[in-house]
């Protein structure tokens, strides 16, 4: 947990707007906007309390967070609504600059070039390859993260599935027939070898973590936002900090 710098790249999955919309912790022209730039945004989502964590919140997570062991840590938060893998090569990786201290990186992508493929319902030949060329761009990926900071600890999260295995999305998908589900299978499957072969990496399941906390959950313990499935609300964000924090705990044993 003594880290000089954290640089959280991805998507909005780690992001502060939805989480912070969902507990009613954004300005109002936010709230009617859904937009970070009308206003004000509390700092709710899951890389913002890994930093820092809101203790009147969660005070379960007191004293568990980066700015604890090291106040003065770095923090940059590149995470963008709706981001690629592409875009975090071609945007949020070139915002970086050169430091020489001990970094932590996680990394939330992956699920919006997932999902515009399995909407569209191609041929399951179609689907094997798209979902094979994802894997090989997530890793692409990981790699150039290795560059631009080597030496560093990457968390590599998982993709999660909202229906919880039913392979039904309303609210991601217009119609209501399944989607392939087995394109995620191997995404997942894949982001798990690469953390596993990947020097300072370590795996942050997501996928398994949150099964049972979208559609075919109550209302009382879903842990994505109700208005975007594909996004954590106020519970989940924490839950994926907890999942990170696992990570790097059972990493240090």
């Amino acid at each position: 947990m003594d880290f000089d710098e954290y640089v959280a790249f991805g998507d909005s999955f780690s992001g502060d707007l939805h989480p912070a919309l969902d507990a009613g912790a954004t300005s109002v022209a936010v709230a009617l906007e859904r937009a970070r730039s009308a206003g004000d945004i509390a700092p709710l989502g899951a890389a913002a309390l890994l930093h820092r964590n809101d203790d009147e919140r969660w005070p379960e997570f007191a004293g568990l967070d980066l700015v604890t062991a090291r106040p003065d840590i770095v923090f940059r938060p590149l995470v963008e609504e709706g981001a690629t893998i592409g875009d975090v090569f071609g945007e949020q990786l070139a915002t970086l600059d050169a430091t020489g201290g001990r970094a932590l990186v996680t990394l939330t992508i992956g699920a919006a070039d997932l999902m515009s493929l399995l909407v569209r319902r191609p041929a399951p030949a179609i689907v094997r390859r798209a979902a094979g060329d994802i894997g090989e761009a997530y890793e692409f990926l990981v790699d150039a993260i290795r560059r631009a900071r080597p030496g560093a600890t990457l968390l590599l999260s998982t993709i999660c599935d909202p229906s919880d295995g039913t392979a039904l999305m309303p609210g991601v998908d217009a119609e209501t027939k399944p989607v392939p589900l087995e394109a995620l299978d191997t995404v997942n499957a894949r982001i798990r070898a690469i953390a596993a072969g990947t020097p300072g990496a370590r795996l942050a399941d997501l996928h398994a973590h949150f099964l049972g906390h979208g559609a075919t959950a109550d209302e009382k313990d879903r842990w994505y936002w109700r208005r975007s499935p594909l996004d954590p609300n106020a519970m989940g964000a924490s839950e994926v900090r907890r999942v990170w924090l696992d990570a790097l705990e059972a990493g240090d044993e």
